[in-house]
């Protein structure tokens, strides 16, 4: 029976040391070689069936090359690009990805952290995380490398990569304003999460910078960031407030819902009612209206988080780190300067 294909064999078909093999077949090193010499390795490693020992590997130098991330909703829209940009600086640099979807709402969760953990990850990506969270004092006693992503916690203890998530409610209400709304109301995100929290932070703050006073029943507070959570809190909301001309969701499924109850009280948008949402997640400029936002570079977020985290692991970073992102306006064809004769509703 034929033996495995080693480092050795490669190396005596491209006529090279072993330890120019072993660069060439390295993401993180082969940059040190000359790219005839890289191609050439490549092209004799596929040839003669070569495949890396992982396990031999990582008893040699310590470490797996396996980084974990914790997601809530993996149907969510916003993580994908966020696990796409992770999983690109991870690859850049000879790590592979283990992606671990964990929805809060699910009974009888086996313990994740602990699982990856036990499988010797060399780090840990959280997303899920709420502001007072003990998976982060789980990976500081356990001392695993880990960085939250789209995340932040009230005292930061670990390297976070967010968006400025009240520059961006900033950003919405002077959007809102400039269109001549006043009459301007919140579905916020839970509270228990800094997206949530921040982000309704940022909307009392805008309004009170543009002289509009925001009474306690001007916000109200999904149970969750999704379309489903949305509808029932705009109906509540819309009851409340029959004069409102615009709503700000905090993210984009919730202003879904927001559609929803608009649509059920026979109101158009944004004829009568303006809605802007938050993230900019894919297809929402294909519903109809297409749904104005603020748009955050979550793949921007998943590259910089990876890095970070590679950094932390590589001792190039010891530091704790707060990347924050700029937001942008995208507007499109849900908002509009409020009609003169806004019907009254309740």
């Amino acid at each position: 029976m034929a033996g495995f294909t080693t480092i050795k064999d490669v190396a005596r078909e491209v006529g090279v040391h072993p330890s120019t093999v072993s660069r060439a077949l390295d993401p993180s090193q082969r940059d040190r070689l000359g790219p005839s010499i890289v191609e050439r390795v490549l092209e004799a490693a596929e040839r003669l069936g070569y495949r890396p020992d992982a396990a031999a590997a990582s008893l040699r130098s310590g470490r797996s090359h396996l980084i974990g991330i914790i997601v809530p909703d993996i149907a969510n829209p916003v993580f994908s690009p966020i696990i796409s940009g992770l999983e690109r600086a991870l690859a850049a640099r000879g790590y592979a990805l283990i992606v671990v979807d964990q929805p809060p709402d699910r009974t009888a969760q086996p313990d994740i952290l602990q699982m990856l953990v036990a499988r010797r990850v060399d780090g840990l990506v959280l997303a899920n995380v709420s502001l007072r969270d003990d998976a982060v004092e789980r990976c500081l006693r356990w001392q695993v490398p880990v960085v939250l992503v789209n995340r932040a916690e009230t005292t930061a203890r670990v390297p976070s990569v967010v968006s400025d998530d009240i520059a961006g409610m900033r950003l919405a209400v002077e959007h809102l304003v400039g269109l001549g709304h006043r009459a301007i109301v919140h579905v916020a995100g839970p509270q228990s999460l800094s997206t949530g929290s921040l982000r309704r932070r940022g909307f009392i703050e805008a309004m009170a910078a543009a002289g509009l006073a925001v009474g306690g029943d001007a916000v109200m507070e999904a149970a969750a960031f999704t379309r489903e959570a949305g509808l029932p809190a705009a109906r509540e909301l819309l009851k409340r407030r029959p004069d409102a001309t615009a709503v700000i969701a905090a993210n984009d499924l919730l202003a879904l819902g927001v559609y929803e109850g608009l649509r059920e009280q026979g109101r158009r948008c944004p004829d009568d009612v303006s809605v802007i949402g938050h993230n900019d997640m894919p297809l929402v400029d294909m519903v109809s209206p297409p749904l104005s936002t603020i748009r955050i570079s979550h793949r921007e977020m998943g590259e910089r988080t990876g890095q970070l985290l590679l950094d932390i692991i590589t001792g190039a970073r010891e530091t704790i780190t707060q990347i924050v992102t700029q937001p942008e306006l995208v507007a499109r064809g849900s908002t509009a300067p409020p009609t003169p004769l806004t019907p009254q509703f309740g």
